[in-house]
């Protein structure tokens, strides 16, 4: 591990930065740090494509701690949607972190980015032609915690897109479901690093993890604070800009590459 007094500060801003950003959106939206994330290390700073990913699991375990715990505290938490995504959600995160040395994740991406377009398109529309949607019980929950939590470490990211914009379809509150997917994405991530740190040792926490924790950090109090306070509408109109944006992205590096 890197002493942080022989690293230059000057090094960390721009990850601090990415890490700020990424946050402030998760937080507030329930999706995207590993997204905005991996988009921004690999296509602006440069980052070899393996340790980016590498390195935002492990500071997503200590953002979402922070975020989770923030959710709570402004009532942000669904207890019973929580317990119904927790263990899907694990068992979906350790068997894809097991698949992910014998599967190329690769291969199913594009499909996945398209339907998350798609999604994003959807809920976009919906946002700016409708008033807030009636608020409804899920009715399909713990299959989106498998999945999402498959994806995310298979795939290097998904939890969030899949899981928080299948529930905002569904009908359930914007502000539930984004505190509430945050909390459990904790448990989550945590899972997935532990794999990461097993296979790569505590070395990999260099200037790149350093900084993204520190902008992460910083930014999770503030994202819970927009989650509870910015109306359904407006949410539900972020939600698919950035599913849409991301997406798109994402679905043209993976068919083009």
């Amino acid at each position: 591990m890197t002493p942080l007094a022989d690293m230059d500060f000057a090094a960390l801003l721009p990850f601090i930065a990415v890490g700020f950003g990424a946050q402030l959106v998760d937080g507030a939206l329930g999706m995207a740090f590993g997204v905005i994330c991996n988009v921004l290390l690999v296509a602006v700073i440069g980052l070899p494509p393996a340790r980016a990913s590498a390195n935002v699991h492990i500071v997503e375990t200590f953002t979402t701690a922070v975020s989770g715990i923030s959710h709570a505290i402004h009532g942000n938490i669904d207890r019973r949607l929580f317990l119904r995504l927790l263990i899907p959600g694990i068992i979906g995160g350790v068997t894809g972190a097991y698949l992910i040395t014998n599967v190329d994740a690769e291969m199913v991406k594009p499909y996945v980015l398209g339907y998350l377009v798609a999604v994003g398109v959807y809920l976009l529309v919906r946002g700016v032609m409708f008033p807030p949607p009636e608020r409804k019980k899920p009715k399909v929950v713990e299959p989106l915690g498998l999945v999402g939590g498959f994806l995310d470490a298979a795939g290097g990211g998904g939890w969030g897109p899949i899981v928080t914009s299948n529930l905002l379809v569904q009908g359930v509150e914007p502000r539930r479901v984004v505190g509430t997917v945050s909390a459990v994405e904790f448990f989550l991530t945590a899972t997935v690093s532990a794999a990461f740190i097993y296979h790569l040792g505590w070395k990999d926490f260099a200037t790149a993890t350093v900084g993204l924790l520190i902008g992460g950090v910083a930014a999770a109090p503030v994202g819970a604070i927009v989650a509870k306070r910015v109306p359904t509408k407006v949410l539900l109109v972020l939600v698919g800009v950035v599913l849409t944006i991301t997406s798109t992205y994402g679905f043209v590096r993976a068919v083009l590459m």
